[in-house]
């Protein structure tokens, strides 16, 4: 199995309400900054091998951030997506980054284009792979696994606390058959998400996330979802940042249809296919989405303009 490269930097920071949020640094630690959203589950720790190898010789600084819930971040259900960048800008501003570049896969994608909503003068661009579209109001698109949480939104309400709970105790349970588990996942799912799990690199980086990154709690995937299923405060005529976006035309957990409908409502998108991939397919191709988005901006921002 590949070795595993620790990060860089790791710990927490402080946010609103007296609550923390955990992070893990790989690359440059000057560099021009990305911000990495993981997927629902995972971890701070979630960022391909590829990724963090691109980033240390180009210069340029990943910055994994948990969820509330995972890891050591405190757990908190925000209002809606909208609100979570409040504690965004205060991590931004404690780790001395002026302005980023996001990238959210899967569960991490309605982040990403939350802080292209909210703080356009920080924000340069968004990279998002194979994203959760919107599931209530005018921007909504039914279907897709999602659509269970949907119908089940009501006891994940309800029951958001205790079901966390316990999660955590299953994932600590099933923690010392992680290889064997992600093997049998890894069996059972489409071709390509299968070929991608079957590399040592991802592998190790996967079980990595899982067995250091997620390890203290890992309640984050339920506030996930009851997240999704709500509106979420912003729309995406909204984000007027550039967004670019990565989905497998062979998707069986978010339908490519998703992700199309998302960009043909975004002010400024463009759709690239990944073509016979499925859902993790974008963790394949970091590099190239890495080298795309740096190609966009720096944007003028509110403090250069006003200097």
């Amino acid at each position: 199995m590949s070795k595993v490269q620790r990060p860089s930097l790791e710990g927490t920071v402080a946010v609103r309400g007296g609550r923390r949020l955990s992070f893990a640094e790989y690359g440059a630690p000057r560099g021009p900054a990305i911000v990495w959203m993981h997927g629902t589950p995972g971890a701070r720790r979630q960022i391909p091998f590829e990724a963090r190898l691109y980033a240390a010789e180009h210069g340029l600084r990943i910055i994994g951030i948990d969820r509330p819930g995972i890891g050591s971040s405190t757990p908190h259900l925000y209002r809606d997506l909208l609100d979570w960048t409040g504690d965004l800008e205060v991590l931004l501003d404690a780790l001395a980054v002026d302005t980023c570049r996001l990238i959210g896969l899967s569960g991490g994608g309605p982040y990403v284009l939350a802080a292209g909503a909210a703080m356009p003068e920080r924000v340069h661009g968004v990279g998002v792979l194979g994203g959760v579209a919107p599931t209530v109001g005018e921007d909504s698109i039914e279907g897709g696994a999602i659509q269970l949480a949907v119908l089940l939104s009501p006891v994940l309400r309800l029951a958001r606390i205790p079901l966390g709970f316990v999660l955590n105790r299953a994932i600590r349970l099933v923690k010392p058959l992680a290889g064997p588990g992600l093997d049998l996942y890894a069996a059972v799912q489409p071709l390509g998400d299968k070929n991608l799990l079957s590399r040592p690199e991802f592998k190790a980086m996967f079980l990595d996330d899982l067995l250091n990154g997620s390890r203290f709690q890992t309640s984050a995937p339920i506030s996930d979802l009851v997240l999704f299923t709500r509106d979420w405060g912003f729309r995406l005529a909204d984000v007027t940042v550039p967004v670019r976006w990565w989905h497998g035309d062979e998707d069986h957990i978010v339908p490519f249809a998703h992700g199309r409908h998302v960009v043909d409502r975004l002010p400024d998108a463009t759709l690239s296919t990944i073509d016979g991939e499925s859902h993790l397919g974008g963790l394949g191709i970091a590099q190239d989405v890495i080298s795309t988005l740096m190609e966009l901006g720096p944007r003028r921002t509110t403090r250069s303009a006003s200097s």
